[in-house]
């Protein structure tokens, strides 16, 4: 979707646009479902890279321990705990820049999704950038969906992040996609941008070919000793517009109500619901941080008679206009098939 159709739809009248969202959430998404994801870290901390917002870089001092990846039985077993909690979705996060085929770090990851992959749950996983052989390995071992958001605008980027770049981000999503997998791929709020950039992200989003499988929307949880510890609380109407435009923008995805959820009230959810999110990550934490319990999201859900929706370990993401092309902003980009 343009920009132009964008700024126009995140500036209507507040109950005018989650009017239009709910229209729309209703025609893609009647069965009042919700994806349940539970996200791991299998390994955390000394990140070489120097995201301003993420308390796992090696560059910031936040607290948090270097460790190394985790062993594949307990990765199995908490996937296991969280199908048996009702989660469909297991995904698995690493702090790096990312893999590469022939190390033993990957060979590690592919032997654990190849495991994971049989409990009949969807596999995610984020391991940072991947290249043509990576992404091909990950599909055959049985990834369902890779995530990499790319958190903000082009024009933003680089006041966020200066040891990748925008078209980096890209790359790897082009790579993964022309493997087969479907990709997830979203933003935060709270970065400090403006209106236009989190419009502008979501136009770049909105021409991905195939669009993406789901979208996160995380609003920022400023993480003490990262650069970014003092940013403003997002407003809860201004998570909804950004919801409701995904929604409308990107009919097919799943919206995922992601970080910053603790902030949230029960009615704020539910109007994030309303607005068109049909996914959360299920659990009592996050990568680095607090989420809200399962024992309350399943009260919520049953508040608001949602159920949880049937895994589909084979998913295919949504099409956009038929053939797939490459979005404008990944042309010249040196992106994979490009």
């Amino acid at each position: 979707m343009e920009y132009q159709a964008l700024h126009r739809l995140y500036h209507l009248p507040f109950f005018e646009l989650i009017q239009e969202s709910r229209r729309v959430h209703e025609s893609h998404w009647p069965e009042n479902e919700v994806q349940l994801c539970t996200l791991l870290s299998i390994k955390t901390g000394g990140c070489s890279e120097d995201c301003s917002y993420c308390a796992q870089s090696a560059r910031y001092t936040t607290g948090v321990k270097a460790d190394r990846l985790m062993g594949k039985e307990e990765i199995v077993s908490r996937a296991e705990a969280a199908r048996a909690n009702g989660s469909t979705r297991f995904c698995m996060g690493a702090a790096w820049r990312g893999v590469r085929a022939g190390t033993e770090r990957f060979e590690k990851v592919l032997d654990i999704v190849k495991d994971v992959s049989q409990l009949g749950m969807e596999v995610c996983v984020t391991l940072g950038e991947l290249g043509p052989d990576e992404a091909r390995m990950l599909k055959e071992a049985g990834v369902t969906a890779y995530n990499h958001n790319i958190d903000t605008s082009p024009e933003h980027y680089s006041k966020i992040v200066t040891t990748h770049t925008f078209q980096d981000r890209l790359k790897t999503i082009r790579c993964a996609q022309d493997a087969g997998m479907s990709v997830c791929s979203g933003g935060i709020l709270g970065l400090g941008e403006t209106v236009e950039d989190r419009l502008r992200m979501l136009e770049i989003l909105s021409g991905f070919n195939p669009h993406p499988e789901s979208v996160p929307i995380n609003s920022l949880m400023p993480m003490p000793g990262t650069p970014l510890e003092g940013a403003e609380v997002v407003d809860v109407f201004d998570l909804v517009r950004m919801i409701a435009c995904t929604r409308i923008a990107i009919p097919g995805a799943k919206v995922r109500l992601s970080a910053g959820r603790t902030r949230l009230s029960k009615e704020a959810q539910a109007l994030c619901f309303f607005a068109g999110a049909n996914s959360i990550f299920y659990g009592d934490r996050l990568l680095t941080a607090a989420n809200p319990a399962v024992a309350a999201d399943r009260a919520l859900l049953a508040e608001l008679n949602l159920s949880a929706q049937v895994p589909d370990p084979m998913l295919a993401p949504p099409d956009k206009d038929g053939e797939r092309e490459l979005s404008p902003a990944c042309v010249g980009a040196g992106c994979c098939g490009d």
